[in-house]
């Protein structure tokens, strides 16, 4: 009886470290993180992350002409679903990916229903987007080409940045605008507030920490005031849109969590953000 016992303890300690181990190999790859322009569908974690500064990603596979072969920066983020979450196919990642090229002014250039390829023109820049869903929608591979630097002008709409704050916790957002060295939020920073202030409503229980972030270029100090004091602008903006000031926490933390190499203007212009993270 005691040796049935013992090997009945046995068992359940190893099944409880192996959950224990599983559950450890679920965290996003270190020093991983969603690319800014797209976030990854809920339920996944990011398992591999991957960016070479200038390669070229041939798709004709998929596509002819001038649109087949990409080059420029490349980012290639492996995602997979963790265990427990809700079963999602293929067409579902794909359709995702989609909709969400389409709400930020992009094109769809092709869709088989695993593999969607797309095109995003703003402001003179060309980036291009492939999603490619397998193992029944277990994994997913997302790659980001930019063939020139995206100025901060796609925005992420009330959706997409529910579901970024729904998988990871926050949403990177570009499209709030200020002149160099300032705090005063320039008037076509309007959509992005609009949006930020309709999540908030669509969502009365979310609170969020609005961070402001700069790139290195000054002094610490001044960059830490001028983040801080960025961030209490968008804080101070919201709430003149009807958002309960006890919702919003503004800090700054200056050139401390960088996205991208500050030795870049391209590196630096991604620095230069607001992020929303959500907090109890």
């Amino acid at each position: 009886m005691r040796g049935r016992r013992l090997t009945v303890i046995i068992f359940f300690a190893i099944l409880v470290s192996f959950s224990h181990a599983q559950a450890e190999g679920e965290k996003d790859v270190e020093g991983g993180q969603d690319h800014p322009l797209l976030s990854r569908m809920p339920g996944y974690y990011l398992e591999s992350h991957d960016i070479k500064d200038f390669d070229v990603y041939d798709i004709s596979a998929y596509l002819s002409g001038a649109d087949a072969a990409w080059k420029g920066k490349i980012t290639k983020l492996g995602y997979t679903r963790k265990k427990g979450a809700k079963p999602v196919s293929m067409a579902q990642v794909a359709a995702n990916y989609e909709n969400a090229v389409r709400k930020i002014g992009g094109k769809i250039l092709s869709s088989d229903g695993r593999v969607v390829n797309a095109k995003i023109e703003k402001g003179g820049a060309v980036t291009y987007v492939q999603s490619a869903a397998f193992n029944d929608g277990q994994n997913y591979e997302l790659v980001i080409v930019e063939t020139k630097p995206m100025e901060q002008e796609v925005t992420a709409d009330a959706s997409a940045l529910n579901q970024s704050i729904t998988a990871t916790g926050k949403a990177v957002v570009y499209g709030i605008y200020f002149d160099t060295g300032k705090s005063e939020i320039k008037p076509e920073s309007t959509p992005t507030l609009d949006e930020i202030t309709k999540l908030l409503k669509e969502n009365p229980r979310l609170k969020l920490y609005v961070v402001g972030h700069t790139d290195d270029t000054g002094n610490l100090e001044s960059n830490l005031k001028l983040s801080s004091d960025r961030a209490a602008a968008v804080a101070k903006a919201l709430t003149g849109r009807g958002i309960e000031a006890s919702r919003l926490k503004p800090a700054g933390v200056g050139p401390y969590c960088p996205v991208d190499t500050n030795r870049t203007e391209e590196g630096k212009a991604k620095n230069r953000r607001v992020e929303l993270v959500e907090h109890k």
